[in-house]
């Protein structure tokens, strides 16, 4: 068995502290490792092609929702061959067609990145999650004000917005899951290999609904 990553803690607002960039199987690693803690009924938002779907665990009950009429015929496709039975849901994060308390959690791999209103989609989240329900988000995140990396990050935004699927290369969720409510289990900020940019900020993010108050 291949030893785990030594990664250190997460800080706040933005700040990746200066620790050595990791590899992308390296990231691969973790966050098949984050994904596979969750259970029950899982949504999974923005879920693609289905890249994700060795990493939950099988005894999960997986919905998925993906906007992207191409995408979501593969994902249909790849959920039957995994053996779920569910229909992926046409929709976007920020208007997701479930009942309040639907769900025992949420994942998205870089998703936050790419929504239109992060704040209206993590309140959805919010919403369709029992409380005391999980979220499990992977995104890569702007790096520190005032960094060449975040320069870089700014110049380059509004073309991987319409070049990739909305995707904001400056953008950081944290503090929106936190207004929103969610306590961070375990969060931690990593830098990951790349060319020709250099290393890229990741944020990953396990954090739990608010239960009711007695």
């Amino acid at each position: 068995m291949q030893a785990p990553v030594s990664v250190p803690p997460s800080v706040r607002a933005g700040i990746v502290p200066h620790v050595e960039p990791i590899s992308n199987d390296d990231l691969d690693d973790l966050e098949r490792e984050l994904i596979g803690r969750v259970r029950g009924r899982v949504l999974e938002i923005g879920a693609g092609d289905g890249e994700n779907f060795g990493a939950f665990h099988p005894e999960v009950s997986w919905t998925g929702l993906e906007p992207d009429a191409g995408r979501r015929a593969e994902l249909a496709q790849r959920a039957r061959e995994w053996r779920h039975t569910t229909t992926p849901l046409d929709a976007t994060a920020e208007r997701i067609p479930l009942p309040d308390g639907s769900v025992d959690a949420v994942v998205g791999t870089y998703v936050l990145c790419s929504v239109t209103d992060v704040a209206a989609a993590v309140a959805e989240v919010r919403r369709v999650l029992v409380p005391g329900g999980r979220v499990v988000f992977v995104d890569h995140v702007a790096a520190p004000r005032g960094t060449l990396k975040r320069l870089v990050q700014n110049v380059a935004t509004p073309v991987t917005t319409w070049l990739d699927h909305g995707c904001h290369w400056n953008r950081d969720p944290e503090p929106e899951l936190e207004a929103a409510g969610f306590t961070g289990v375990e969060v931690r900020r990593l830098r990951v290999r790349s060319i020709p940019f250099g290393p890229v900020p990741v944020l990953l993010y396990e954090g739990v609904a608010p239960s009711p108050v007695e």
